[in-house]
């Protein structure tokens, strides 16, 4: 890492000393400020966004033809990776400020379009309406005319980003660019004006509850290790992300790590505890190597280390690759995890704020929940608690992902309509397709329905509707989704992700699989008493269900069941599609489909017979072609190939 000018060092550190806390920032600490946020910049400033998910859509090459086209026609422009700042769908995105003017971002942004783009903007000083998005909205630089505010657009006029409110903003490589935005002065005024139970006291009344599962209030579970005598005590943050969907962690560690090393010093201070660790998976080459870096500044500004800030506090956070396990989610998993042992749960109590770590007191919170803290403390509990429902505070962040126009991250608070969600901040489903339903809460959560589109979202109505929050993962569907095939695709999940120690969970989920997949497939895998036992174990699918749910060790076993237990509740008519009738109503359990091949629209261009991978079609070129039901598999590709719609699904198992 590059040497810091003492004086930059100095000046950024100035506003977090205990005399600096109480003054407004002035002199060269504004001056300082204000050139890391660019305001009044001489020069042109392009930013792209840089996590995983603009990498993935092409902002690597992006940025490689910014640079190279920069060094030829542009070397005063300064190019600058920041994070995601939420619209994953419209990535690559890139934004450009000149001199004294808002900062404009534009969509789509492949390496194909920046020479068009950078001729516009930073030669003629116009702003193309191709691909553009909008301005941000920036009280020093003077704003574009006609040009509407990111605020405004649909996306994000309904969300209020406090977790996120850096993302795609700031540079996350830049401890600079952190404090100028005033990073870090909540873990100063902590060290400074308050004591650990003052902290706790503030939590508490402030309603935060975990954001990575049940909810369960974090200034409560802070008090207790709080008051546990120990010559050592852990704070760990959960980041290990396993639910299909989520991404939130992630991008959060990716585009503002400094916010969640932040809040997890507030933490480690407000419990008594002098090491602190990240378990992070493995699988995150993006987010870690930011997260070490971010580690290695804070290090190198006297901000982690020993006697920080001239409080007498001593804070040592390290990072701790995960394998990736699901079960690891689950903080007792985790710790055994950390010590070097299988992931499997341990009973409790004695709860890990009691015995935790290496038998020590710990307090395991998400990510999410960690970098709630800056805000709270800065801002006061009235504040956060201003936010909300009555027992739901603050914000919640989700990753939007599935059958929906607008995929990303989004922060909205707590009470927010499903509606507004799904329909304004997302942008309905695409294709003009109906909604049918989302799956809120990852493998652990349930399934909510279109009639529960106004669901004002917060821990209590999710558990009513058979749902919980959990981490944030929120995957939409739409008319064309089988939702005994999702409650299938679940419970696969799970039960491959289960660690094996309790019975309900390893032999229960195994059992309520096999149950869906004999009732998605047709007669043709039946043998015997088949059929019978088919019967006979749909009857027992909700008393399976509820059994492990009530006798499971951990979180994961408990909740497990959930997606079975709401599409049942909610989706019945589907159940008994599939049981009564061996029908699939969505046309997607390939076994309870047949394809159709009409006479009178089939031309005998033979592309279907060439695309089938049975070879279970048949015919002469130039005349209508057949489908043999009997090597047919569904699989649909006839359908997908046929330009002239003679394909057509019919309901009903295929004649075997």
């Amino acid at each position: 890492m590059n040497s810091i000018p003492m004086d930059l060092k100095q000046v950024l550190l100035s506003v977090l000393t205990h005399d600096g806390i109480k003054q407004e920032v002035g002199g060269k600490a504004r001056e300082y400020a204000e050139l890391f946020q660019r305001r009044g910049t001489d020069h042109p400033v392009i930013r792209v966004g840089a996590a995983t998910c603009g990498l993935s859509a092409g902002a690597g090459k992006t940025l490689a033809k910014l640079r190279e086209l920069a060094a030829r026609s542009y070397p005063d422009a300064e190019i600058i990776e920041t994070g995601c700042i939420g619209l994953c769908a419209e990535e690559p995105i890139a934004d450009i400020q000149l001199p004294g003017r808002t900062r404009v971002a534009f969509r789509k942004i492949t390496a194909d379009k920046v020479a068009r783009l950078l001729d516009s903007v930073l030669n003629r000083q116009e702003i193309p309406s191709d691909d553009l998005l909008g301005q941000f909205r920036d009280s020093g630089d003077s704003p574009w005319e006609n040009i509407p505010f990111l605020d405004e657009l649909p996306f994000f006029r309904k969300q209020t980003r406090n977790v996120l409110r850096n993302c795609g903003i700031l540079d996350p490589g830049s401890i600079e660019e952190y404090l100028a935005y005033g990073g870090y002065r909540a873990f100063a005024r902590s060290l400074h004006t308050m004591t650990p139970l003052e902290i706790c006291d503030e939590v508490e009344r402030s309603g935060l509850r975990g954001r990575g599962g049940a909810g369960f209030p974090t200034g409560t579970k802070w008090k207790t290790a709080l008051g546990r005598p120990s010559d050592q005590k852990y704070m760990i943050c959960n980041a290990d992300e396993g639910d299909p969907g989520a991404f939130m962690d992630r991008a959060l560690m990716e585009s503002d790590p400094h916010r969640l090393i932040e809040g997890l010093a507030i933490a480690s201070y407000a419990i008594g505890a002098s090491r602190a660790y990240i378990y992070v998976r493995a699988e995150y080459k993006l987010a870690i190597p930011r997260l070490t870096d971010a580690l290695e500044e804070a290090r190198a500004y006297g901000i982690l280390g020993e006697n920080i800030l001239d409080s007498g506090f001593d804070l040592k956070i390290l990072l701790k690759k995960g394998a990736g396990a699901f079960v690891c989610g689950e903080e007792t998993a985790l710790i055994n995890s950390m010590e070097g042992r299988r992931g499997t749960p341990r009973p409790r109590p004695p709860y890990p704020a009691v015995k935790g770590f290496f038998g020590k007191p710990s307090v395991i919170n998400n990510v999410e929940t960690l970098a709630n803290l800056p805000g709270i403390i800065l801002n006061g509990e009235e504040w956060f608690r201003s936010i909300g429902t009555e027992r739901s505070k603050g914000t919640k962040v989700f990753a939007l992902s599935g059958k929906i126009v607008n995929t990303g991250l989004i922060e909205v608070a707590m009470g927010t309509r499903l509606r507004e969600i799904i329909c304004e901040i997302g942008g309905g489903v695409p294709n003009r397709k109906k909604f049918k339903a989302v799956q809120i809460g990852g493998p652990s959560g349930g399934c909510i329905p279109a009639e529960l589109l106004d669901l004002e979202i917060d821990y209590e109505t999710l558990r009513d509707a058979g749902a919980i929050m959990g981490s944030g993962g929120l995957v939409a569907m739409d008319e064309n989704t089988c939702m005994v095939d999702v409650a299938k695709f679940f419970m696969d999940f799970v039960q491959n992700e289960s660690c094996g120690k309790c019975i309900p969970c390893r032999e229960g989920t195994r059992h309520l699989r096999e149950i869906l997949e004999r009732i998605t497939h047709g007669r043709k895998h039946e043998t015997g008493n088949d059929a019978l036992i088919r019967f006979k174990s749909v009857i027992e699918l909700r008393n399976l269900a509820q059994v492990i749910k009530e006798t499971s060790l951990c979180g994961l076993g408990q909740t497990a069941p959930n997606p079975v237990l709401s599409t049942l509740r909610w989706f019945r008519d589907e159940y008994e599609a599939h049981i009564f009738e061996r029908r699939c109503p969505a046309g997607v359990c390939r076994e309870l489909v047949r394809y159709e091949i009409l006479e009178d629209r089939c031309r005998g261009c033979t592309v279907c017979a060439v695309q089938c991978p049975e070879k279970a079609i048949t015919g002469s070129p130039r005349h209508p072609y057949r489908i043999d039901e009997s090597l047919c598999s569904g699989c649909g590709k006839c359908g997908e190939v046929c330009k002239f719609n003679a394909v057509v699904l019919k309901q009903g198992e295929r004649h075997v």
